[in-house]
């Protein structure tokens, strides 16, 4: 079973023009959320995707971008590594209290 966020949250983005085909963002993904089509990336599973910003990282073209770092994808893993409640600092009151 794969892991789902937060649905149509995602700040995964891809520029198929200035995408090679290279393959480097597939094998750096942890979750699968992109696969090869017609010797071009796509996206097959936004809702997928922690944006740990792996694969934009290590795209030398800059055809993906994605901030990493923020949403309640990184507030549960940052909350699982400090053993702390996730907080990704977006509650209502700005107390920037858990929202996940």
């Amino acid at each position: 079973m794969k892991h789902r966020y937060l649905k149509n949250v995602v700040t995964l983005q891809l520029d198929e023009d200035k995408c090679t085909g290279c393959g480097i963002c597939i094998d750096v993904c942890p979750h699968g959320v992109l696969e090869m089509n017609m010797k071009k990336v796509r996206i097959i599973d936004r809702d997928a995707c922690m944006e740990c910003g792996a694969c934009a990282k290590n795209c030398s073209f800059s055809a993906i971008s994605v901030n990493s770092g923020v949403g309640c994808a990184y507030a549960l893993i940052r909350g699982a590594l400090t053993n702390s409640e996730p907080s990704c600092g977006c509650s209502s009151d700005g107390s920037g209290g858990s929202c996940c």
